[in-house]
């Protein structure tokens, strides 16, 4: 094992654990070093791409998030795949719940296409990503996410072709989206 003497100081518990990690690590050429990281646990995640083959559409969602603002993102406003956190159920259950609080579908089933951590560097997060498709009979709500956890999230139907440009000319910042849109792309989801 490569790693050892691992000790953890919780510098945060506020709304996710942020830990001051020091432990000693033995590189490549055999010598020993301690470092120290900063380990933000947030928890797993999980994004779905829903997307209409009939209407060549997608469906993509518009929020604030203060991060970005305090990072160049001039408004503060993201276009994004529905996407939430795991509660205590699995990825699936997590997205076809998450898709109906934020966009109102009501999916029967989605397909997993992808597991990646977000940023290995700073956080423990892993990202299932899924897709699925959606019809307009599926529709049970106007989503909007929940009043209780003060979401405030804008649904947007786009077509796919339209996402596609938008993400070419770099309005799409998300990187879980960027990966989502290029995996339609590749695998012709909706396509040429």
């Amino acid at each position: 094992m490569s790693v050892k003497n691992i000790q953890i100081e919780l510098l945060s518990k506020q709304y996710y654990t942020l830990n001051k990690i020091t432990f000693d690590y033995m590189m490549r050429n055999g010598d020993w070093v301690t470092q120290v990281r900063e380990c933000y646990d947030r928890g797993d995640g999980a994004g779905i791409l829903l997307y209409n083959t009939e209407k060549q559409t997608v469906i993509l969602t518009k929020q604030f998030r203060m991060p970005t603002y305090m990072n160049d993102n001039e408004n503060g406003f993201l276009l994004e795949i529905c996407a939430g956190m795991l509660d205590k159920d699995n990825p699936e259950a997590c997205i076809i719940r998450e898709t109906e609080e934020e966009v109102g579908y009501r999916l029967k089933s989605v397909t997993k296409v992808y597991e990646a951590y977000s940023s290995p560097g700073v956080m423990t997060e892993k990202m299932h990503f899924f897709i699925g498709e959606y019809s307009d009979d599926m529709k049970v709500s106007a989503g909007g996410g929940l009043e209780s956890e003060h979401e405030d999230i804008e649904v947007l139907e786009i077509p796919f072709k339209e996402a596609v440009r938008m993400l070419n000319n770099g309005e799409i910042h998300d990187t879980r989206t960027i990966v989502l849109l290029q995996y339609a792309q590749i695998h012709g989801l909706l396509g040429a």
